[in-house]
């Protein structure tokens, strides 16, 4: 069927174990050596280069070169989406865990995905913005609204960059570890940029994890006013899938 799209190719790309460690450690949201890379998937820096070279000819990852070094990153939104997406399904078809640790209980409490806040702080974030209406369902998506705009403004997000991205604004992101939904896009980008602005988190140098700081935690909770522990306030947003239309537009998505 020459009109069907080559999944095969893409589905064996990302298989390869130690590819699929190089994509994970880049979900981070951290541009990483191809050294660093080669302790994360456990292989020879020789073999690290081959599947570094190929993940970047098939468009999942891409190079950014500062002087004499060349720094890896996942490609766009729509690879780390996969990614996440691939997680899920192999928890729910009961694959075993790697490289469990101690680690594993921050991962879960708080975590990058791509660019955004995830774990339980990141749904707990999520419920707590549909409930006050900062966000509210629209067709098939989440729209930011007016009072939205007004609150995240006060908070310090740049809206017209947000809603002037080309990409989605907002998607709702089913979270692998708590199983609800936390925000992706445009917005859940801002939001976490603004996160370390404010210095109330910092990442983990070894993990995906994210830390927040005592005080941190404590504004996150007061200018969101984040509920104790997450709540499934979202799970009308489980079939939304095309993003987050603008109030003040027609027609879907921004992008």
């Amino acid at each position: 069927m020459p009109d069907t799209p080559d999944i095969a190719s893409i589905a064996a790309m990302i298989g390869d174990p130690a590819r699929s460690r190089i994509l994970l450690a880049l979900m981070g949201g951290r541009a990483l050596t191809a050294t660093e890379l080669s302790l994360e998937a456990e292989v020879s820096p020789s073999t690290a280069s081959a599947h570094l070279a190929k993940l970047t000819a098939a468009r999942l990852i891409q190079v950014q070169r500062q002087g004499r070094h060349r720094y890896f990153q996942i490609a766009d939104e729509l690879v780390a989406d996969l990614v996440e997406r691939l997680c899920r399904l192999a928890l729910r078809d009961g694959a075993p865990r790697v490289r469990t640790g101690p680690t594993d209980p921050a991962l879960r409490k708080a975590r990058v995905c791509y660019d955004h806040l995830a774990g339980d702080v990141g749904v707990r974030l999520f419920e707590s913005l549909i409930a006050q209406k900062w966000l509210v369902l629209a067709g098939d998506g989440i729209a930011l609204s007016p009072a939205g705009e007004r609150a995240l403004g006060d908070f310090g997000i740049d809206l017209p960059a947000v809603l002037g991205a080309r990409r989605v604004v907002c998607r709702p992101c089913l979270d692998w570890s708590v199983r609800r939904h936390h925000l992706a896009g445009a917005l859940g980008a801002a939001i976490l940029s603004r996160i370390y602005a404010r210095r109330w988190a910092r990442k983990d140098l070894t993990s995906r994890a994210l830390h927040f700081t005592p005080s941190g935690e404590q504004e996150l909770a007061r200018v969101f006013r984040l509920r104790p522990e997450a709540r499934d306030v979202a799970r009308p947003l489980i079939r939304a899938r095309r993003g987050c239309p603008h109030p003040r537009t027609r027609g879907g998505a921004r992008r």
